[in-house]
């Protein structure tokens, strides 16, 4: 796919940001990048070599005083073999806040200006370096707090995305052109186009939109993790059970009912799934103001749960907290013996409480031990199972839209296509010409996701989220 040529306010700029963390550190990477970028290079290292790709070992000087700041690795980068498509300079030096600060303010002293958030980004998108999913992909990969994420991010880096948005396009491309054979050339002696060759190239479109607005859901859940709530009674073991899945010690576990008096919050990996885990506080009618404070903040992560854990000691507390959690959410439930160790539950009492509580659907019983570790590999499972159930496993080389800008712009462009059809296929008497507008409309929505068509607020919405340096 090919872009337009935008030129943006300041695009001429040589842009200086710190692409590490501006904290105590081993490292800190700057990167400058623009026109003049190797010119304030010579100005301020020494020494200096102008060969691309060539890592050397310089001194940073002051511009004004001649001290030196620093010394440190260099990489030049000649345009267009750089991130972002200019000359750019990456210097790697000392951590901490002082040598940063002073290199920078060195830099902008020799006529850089400070990078705005995902500029750099940015103008790797301007100058044709990647396009505006692979740019969003970047940010995902820098945020991304589960290894579902990381993978996804990637798949979309390295193009799955676009590379089906752009079977999609030329799709429509080839419709356009077959409509626009057969306005202009009725007489040619292919004869004209048959109609149920349009209806079906049409049909075969809308399916492969389909497709992908059905990986919407899946995608909101990997960016923000399928909560997965642990609840019951106090005092039932749930934040030992939460500490036990998380393997840190986050929650505190006292023999004190109504210990947790406010959610707590752990984004974890469960097989192939990001999991929020979400540790509440104990169900119960209470006088406590705060206590009841956090019941109702409890209640409302239950009702919003993609699975929740529903804990107890023994059969009865366990059959009180599914009763409890049921008023509140449809949602799959797993009940759990968290005390395995110290009181087992027997077969009988199982069956008992499973079949009390079957018209409440969707419930399975798992013993665990948090002392032991007892129980947690098939617990883990059962919670992927029940996450994966009506979600297609992850691949790799499958795309899933991640972000609501992806959703809107795919559901746009079905809309489009839709009209398009009911046109083609419907008795309204309205010329192909007139039909084809619907086309050219979902190919514009393809080609803003893509970024094709240079939309300042599209881009500007985008990398407003991004970190300085990147």
């Amino acid at each position: 796919m090919t872009r337009g040529t935008l030129i943006l306010p300041g695009a001429l700029d040589t842009i200086v940001a710190q692409a590490t963390a501006g904290a105590r550190s081993a490292l800190a990477v700057i990167r400058l990048s623009g026109p003049a970028a190797h010119r304030i290079g010579e100005s301020l290292l020494s020494p200096w070599r102008a060969t691309p790709r060539t890592v050397y070992l310089s001194m940073l000087r002051d511009p004004d005083s001649g001290r030196d700041i620093d010394r440190g690795i260099v990489t030049v980068y000649a345009a267009p073999a750089s991130y972002t498509g200019e000359d750019m300079v990456e210097l790697s030096l000392h951590g901490g806040e002082i040598c940063p600060a002073l290199a920078i303010n060195a830099l902008l002293a020799c006529g850089a200006r400070s990078a705005l958030p995902g500029e750099l980004t940015r103008r790797a998108l301007l100058n044709g370096k990647l396009d505006l999913l692979q740019a969003e992909a970047i940010g995902d990969l820098i945020d991304a707090r589960s290894r579902a994420m990381h993978d996804v991010a990637l798949g979309q880096l390295a193009g799955h995305l676009s590379a089906r948005l752009g079977t999609l396009r030329e799709e429509i491309i080839e419709m356009e052109a077959l409509l626009a054979y057969d306005v202009d050339f009725p007489e040619e002696d292919d004869g004209p186009i048959a109609a149920n060759r349009i209806e079906l190239a049409t049909r075969n479109i809308i399916a492969s939109i389909d497709a992908l607005l059905a990986t919407a859901s899946t995608g909101e859940m990997i960016r923000g993790g399928a909560a997965v709530v642990i609840a019951g009674a106090p005092n039932a073991g749930k934040s030992s059970l939460f500490n036990a899945l998380v393997g840190t010690q986050r929650a505190i576990v006292t023999d004190i009912p109504g210990t947790t008096r406010d959610a707590l919050e752990a984004m974890i990996d469960i097989e192939q799934w990001p999991v929020r885990l979400v540790d509440t506080a104990g169900l119960r009618a209470s006088e406590d103001v705060v206590e009841r404070l956090g019941i109702e903040v409890a209640e409302r992560y239950v009702k919003d749960a993609t699975v929740v854990m529903v804990c107890g000691e023994n059969v009865d507390s366990l059959s009180m907290a599914i009763a409890s959690v049921r008023r509140l959410t449809d949602a799959p439930l797993i009940a759990v013996g968290t005390k395995s160790d110290a009181e087992e539950i027997s077969s009988d009492a199982i069956t008992a409480l499973l079949s009390l509580h079957r018209a409440s659907g969707n419930l399975a019983y798992i013993a665990v031990s948090a002392h032991t570790g007892d129980g947690l590999a098939p617990l883990a499972h059962a919670i992927a199972t029940l996450i994966q159930r009506n979600r297609e496993p992850l691949s790799g080389d499958d795309p899933v839209l991640t972000r609501e800008r992806h959703r809107v712009a795919l559901t746009s462009a079905r809309s489009e296509v839709a009209a398009f059809l009911e046109i083609w296929t419907g008795s309204s008497g309205l010329p192909a010409t007139v039909a084809a507008v619907h086309l050219h409309s979902a190919r514009g929505s393809l080609e803003e996701l893509v970024g094709i068509l240079d939309v300042d607020d599209v881009l500007d919405r985008v990398f407003s989220s991004f970190c300085v340096g990147k």
